[in-house]
């Protein structure tokens, strides 16, 4: 990674016809230090820069964020739901996953591989509600969380599920990032 030298974020800056009391409110630090760092009186801490960079980006409309990639409305199954309609639903739209959903609250995540592995050792497992062969540990960001953070949480999960208010708006998963970067 590149680091912006002050003279790039004085020019970014300037392009966006942004004052630096402007940019630092944006980026939530002060605007004598915006000052002192396009001067190169002081070398920022990186926590600092990133703010600074995210916040030229979101002005200039290149910081996506949750609501920009998230899949919605959501296709979901109670809790209740039986793992062969739930897997009927996942053929039918193409899906690998499904949120198990439970009055608007996520309560976990059914995955094509969770139903091979319980089949292994469960003839029956078509029978079970969902919620028996669901992962219960789900990750979930709001509608305004960075792209990072996002991509960063679909390291350890199959799938982020977007929040808002404690009512499930939106899905993302590894396909959605792809598509952004491509």
């Amino acid at each position: 990674m590149e680091l912006p030298t002050p003279d790039d974020l004085r020019e970014r800056r300037d392009g966006l016809d942004l004052t630096q009391s402007e940019l630092a409110d944006m980026a939530d630090v002060s605007q004598p230090l915006i000052a002192r760092i396009e001067g190169g009186d002081v070398d920022p801490r990186l926590s600092t820069l990133r703010r600074i960079v995210n916040a030229l980006e979101e002005a200039q409309g290149g910081l996506l964020r949750a609501r920009d990639l998230m899949h919605s409305p959501v296709v979901s199954v109670p809790p209740d739901e039986s793992v062969h309609e739930t897997t009927r639903l996942m053929d039918e739209q193409g899906f690998s996953q499904l949120p198990v959903v439970r009055d608007g609250t996520p309560r976990g995540l059914v995955t094509n591989s969770a139903i091979r592995e319980r089949s292994d050792t469960d003839e029956s497992v078509g029978e079970l509600p969902a919620a028996e062969v669901m992962h219960e540990a789900i990750t979930t960001v709001e509608p305004d969380t960075h792209i990072e953070a996002v991509d960063a949480a679909l390291d350890h999960n199959d799938a982020v599920l977007v929040v808002e208010g404690g009512e499930t708006t939106g899905i993302i998963t590894e396909a959605d990032i792809a598509r952004q970067i491509s």
